[in-house]
């Protein structure tokens, strides 16, 4: 089994797309080929629109053929994503896309498989699917489109908007507590778990690299901005000002620092083991938190993720966690392949029937 390093210099044992055939030597693809015909639907302003450019500008580089890259998604705004990009894909049933791309990724090796999908869809009605398949780690990269809110169905509210959030489905105020979704990620022990925010090009595409190399369900969260229903709603970290004071960039082997130069802070161990930010001047004496995002323990991660609150005072991007595991799809091929090789060879129709009618039966009178 090879090694690679991811772009982020982050370590795998087996690069996401090694399986996956590439194009011919001298052969190069560009952002048109991605391009599909169809007319983008999205309101104006929509996030959406530079997430969608990024992904089509960044797929050249995987340097694949085309019809071997997959993309399916659920029920959102965001779920429209396989009519714009020019590759095979799949416009699902609501929540169940982490379920049909699982399929997918254990029957066709051949295939690079990405998931687009949006906060209600992943994190509603499909929390379950979400869950399992960073749970068995299943070779594929999940786009999750974070907007705070319901778009697609007119604005009700979503398992990540803040406590108080004032919509159609909650006029007196959401009285929900939200999820954070690198926390749950990593609470389920995904493999590779990251944020970026769709206006941010460079950011968000080193963060897609990354998650196309790694091995393994690779969860991408991205800050989306909604303009119809929820506009605004990460403007505080879009300001050039702001987003010194607020944003904590994550990189890996390196100090967690941030702020302006005049007002410098760092993340440091607190006491019970979480971590807190405090201002450079005041961190003699304590720990600075040196970032490991191939850490096999994700405790740290998830310290690092619970930064983030509603005022977004403090909100880490990039990758929290990107470690080796076995996937689910590779150990299940496995596990054919070795049935096969004890059986002599390909399973016939006759051992199937076999299996059908043998073993614990029962007869309906």
């Amino acid at each position: 089994m090879s090694t690679t390093t991811t772009p982020l210099g982050l370590p795998g044992v087996r690069s996401g797309t090694e399986d996956v055939p590439r194009l011919p030597e001298g052969t190069t693809l560009s952002k048109k080929d991605f391009t599909a015909a169809n007319e983008v639907r999205w309101c104006p302003g929509c996030g959406d629109y530079a997430v969608l450019a990024a992904v089509q500008g960044f797929m050249p580089e995987l340097g694949l053929r085309k019809e071997n890259i997959v993309c399916i998604s659920g029920i959102g705004c965001s779920s429209r994503f396989p009519y714009y990009l020019d590759t095979y894909g799949m416009h699902s049933i609501h929540g169940r896309a982490p379920a049909i791309a699982t399929g997918l990724a254990a029957s066709r090796p051949d295939l690079s498989v990405w998931v687009v999908t949006g906060d209600g869809d992943a994190l509603s009605i499909g929390g379950n699917h979400l869950v399992h398949a960073m749970r068995r780690n299943v070779n594929m990269t999940i786009l999750l489109f974070n907007n705070r809110i319901y778009g697609l169905t007119k604005g009700q509210y979503s398992p990540t908007s803040e406590v108080g959030k004032v919509t159609k489905s909650t006029p007196a105020g959401s009285v929900d507590a939200p999820f954070n979704p690198v926390s749950l990620a990593l609470g389920a022990e995904a493999t590779f778990v990251a944020r970026t925010l769709d206006s941010d090009r460079k950011h968000l595409t080193s963060v897609l690299r990354a998650a196309a190399e790694h091995r393994g369900t690779s969860l991408v969260e991205i800050y989306q901005n909604c303009p119809i229903f929820n506009d605004g709603a990460f403007d505080v970290l879009k300001d050039r000002d702001e987003t010194q004071a607020r944003l904590v960039r994550l990189e890996d082997g390196q100090e967690v620092r941030f702020g302006r130069e005049d007002d410098q802070k760092v993340v440091v161990t607190a006491p019970g083991g979480g971590v807190e930010v405090v201002p450079a001047a005041d961190a003699a004496g304590r720990e600075v938190v040196v970032h490991d995002a191939a850490a096999a323990d994700p405790t740290r991660a998830f310290a690092l993720s619970r930064l983030d609150g509603p005022s977004m005072a403090h909100v880490p991007v990039g990758v929290f966690r990107a470690v080796a595991r076995p996937t689910y799809d590779d150990l299940v091929r496995d596990q054919v392949d070795s049935a096969r090789a004890e059986a002599g060879g390909a399973a016939s129709d006759a051992d199937l029937d076999a299996l059908i009618a043998g073993g614990d039966t029962w007869v309906v009178r």
